[in-house]
């Protein structure tokens, strides 16, 4: 059935309310109470503000830098622009940080930035800091003006220890914020904290994470060791299962509408046989793909249920609102989780508890229907990348949910790789989502399988 437009609001007010999708922990007292002199030639210099990271004043430890996907620059003067890099994925990027006036001359700083679907503004130490005993109650404090945000994202984003970086979005609240002037922001530090992170040596202790299009102003940015947040999070260890609408600068435009489109299409497909549940490789089989879906499984009457960005708990949204109900299709192929891994950095843990709350909602919805769960795919071009070992660890959980009556797990990553491991550009060309050629494959190694559960 049709969302009522009246459920449709509620749905979208709640979930752009009371979800911060981020990463918040509860680190134990013991682990937080290790006292350090590291930070006392730069606590000295801003005693009354703890650690001071902007505020107009010269700072020798800390220096801003401004970056897109392919350059950064160093603000040296009163302003700074980050070259463009023709060969690159945003060759029109065109990022700028200039200093300004708040209060007094130069205490804030105006942050823009164009056709860059990455770009941030940040704030690096030249000697790192040892923040470990700011966390179990410091907070960073800033403030902000958002003049444009329609068009943009915003998140706020600390390092954590090698080459781990920990977010909070805060793209809602952000446009919320546009036209209002400046606003006070404190940021609990715990919500950049998870599990087994170290934050004994830290160079870059926060950052503005942008895209799109926009322009912020911001001033007097500080850590405090105690302070009152008025920014909340949530536990990081329950978003891969908490429903909720993918919210991201590039998917606000288009992705509910899609979810209402799909709705109308699954209404025309009540006899589908096959149904793919996924993210953007899924959703690649309407563009890269179509050609090979028409040949393989449009004779099913299939439908593809793949979102790009999609996070297990976007996929948990759409099944709870409507995206299979009123169809009985022999076979749902699932594959995803590497959202997880690439957007968030998800303990693969955390992902495969979210893979398995999809399976049980779509048993519960679906009790006939088989699910062919697939390893989620290789990304990365070498074996030993961070985030394809991130993803096998994924699959080496995933692969034990399987019980061969009604969840049949399949691996058919081999058939992507080279002898040696390798993610050929040629299939992957992002080295993450595939070209014709790598549906081909995807389609000729899953078949035997496919094929077999469609028999049944």
């Amino acid at each position: 059935m049709m969302i009522k437009k009246s459920y449709l609001i509620r749905s979208i007010i709640v979930t752009s309310l009371s979800l911060v999708l981020v990463a918040c922990s509860h680190p134990t007292k013991k682990s937080l109470e290790t006292n350090s002199a590291a930070n006392e030639s730069v606590k000295s210099k801003s005693a009354a503000h703890g650690l001071s990271l902007y505020s107009g004043q010269p700072n020798q430890n800390v220096r801003v830098v401004i970056e897109s996907p392919a350059a950064q620059q160093v603000l040296e003067g009163a302003q700074a622009h980050v070259a463009r890099v023709a060969d690159s994925s945003a060759p029109n990027a065109d990022v700028t940080v200039v200093k300004a006036d708040k209060n007094t001359s130069g205490d804030a700083l105006t942050f823009s930035w164009k056709d860059s679907w990455r770009a941030a503004l940040k704030f690096e130490t030249v000697t790192p800091l040892d923040l470990r005993d700011y966390m179990l109650a410091g907070v960073i404090e800033f403030d902000l003006n958002v003049i444009d945000l329609g068009k943009g994202g915003l998140a706020f984003k600390s390092s954590c220890g090698g080459a781990c970086e920990r977010k909070i979005p805060y793209l809602l609240e952000g446009r919320e914020l546009a036209g209002k002037g400046w606003q006070h922001l404190s940021v609990p530090l715990k919500c950049f904290m998870q599990e087994g992170d170290n934050f004994s040596a830290v160079r870059m202790p926060f950052a503005f994470e942008t895209g799109g299009e926009g322009k912020v102003a911001i001033a007097n940015v500080h850590i405090e060791k105690l302070g009152t947040a008025n920014i909340t999070c949530a536990d990081y260890k329950t978003l891969s299962v908490t429903p909720s609408m993918l919210n991201e600068w590039w998917s606000t435009s288009w992705w509910l509408p899609r979810h209402l489109q799909k709705l109308e299409e699954v209404k025309s497909h009540k006899d589908t046989q096959l149904i793919f549940i996924g993210d953007s490789i899924t959703h690649g089989w309407e563009n890269d793909g179509f050609n090979v879906w028409n040949k393989n499984y449009k004779k099913y009457n299939a439908v593809d249920l793949g979102f790009s960005g999609d996070r297990t708990e976007n996929i948990l949204w759409r099944l709870q609102h409507g995206e299979v109900d009123g169809i009985n299709p022999k076979v749902a192929v699932l594959m995803f989780g590497t959202n997880n891994t690439g957007q968030r950095m998800d303990d693969p843990k955390a992902t495969a508890l979210g893979i398995k709350r999809n399976i049980e909602e779509l048993q519960q919805r679906l009790p006939n229907t088989k699910i062919l769960l697939l390893a989620v795919f290789p990304r990365d071009e070498k074996p030993d990348g961070q985030m394809r070992q991130v993803n096998n660890g994924v699959n080496a959980m995933i692969s034990g949910f399987a019980d061969n009556k009604k969840i049949f797990y399949l691996d058919i990553n081999k058939s992507f790789l080279d002898e040696n491991g390798v993610l050929p550009k040629d299939i992957m060309p992002d080295f993450l989502h595939p070209n014709e050629q790598g549906y081909e494959i995807w389609a000729k190694a899953m078949a035997p399988t496919l094929n077999r559960l469609l028999k049944k």
